[in-house]
């Protein structure tokens, strides 16, 4: 993204590729091959003016999103923390810990059952776990009473 300042030199109107306006402010910004009013370009969750919270902003199916969002929807790399594939914008997602999941691969990594958003798991080490399936399970419920058990590992659940 690009602050730009009309220079003194008299130009044709650039049309606004927010609102379709003519640009006649004395800034003007340009981003994604197209130019926008300052309060045009805005992030399509948050609606923050891009232009005034930094220099940067993304673009991922049609959606134009400051980094914050870009991250809460996408991960910090628009990939599939466990298959490493991109993750199409409309795809509806899993997340856990920070980490962005497409729902085949939010699955356990012993039994390899998908999760479900519901579903109580436990993410240890990076790593996905049903509740049955969580490492140490057994020697847990053989050694402590069943209510003690569930407070060892913290259990999560799927939003």
């Amino acid at each position: 993204m690009v602050n730009s300042q009309a220079s003194g030199v008299p130009s044709a109107p650039r049309s606004c590729a927010g609102c379709g306006g003519k640009i006649a402010d004395r800034f003007l910004l340009f981003s994604m091959e197209r130019y926008w009013h300052t309060r045009c370009l805005k992030c399509s969750c948050c609606q923050a003016q891009l232009g005034d919270i930094g220099t940067t902003c993304y673009s991922k199916g049609g959606m134009i999103l400051c980094r914050s969002d870009y991250i809460r929807l996408f991960g910090h790399s628009g990939a599939c923390s466990a298959c490493g594939q991109s993750i199409p914008a409309n795809e509806m997602v899993m997340r856990a810990q920070g980490n962005v999941y497409h729902l085949k691969c939010f699955s356990c990594a012993t039994c390899r059952n998908r999760l479900m958003p519901g579903d109580r798991f436990h993410y240890i080490n990076g790593t996905i776990f049903c509740e049955h399936d969580r490492p140490g399970a057994a020697l847990l419920s053989s050694h402590l009473p069943p209510l003690q058990s569930s407070s060892v590992l913290t259990d999560q659940k799927v939003c």
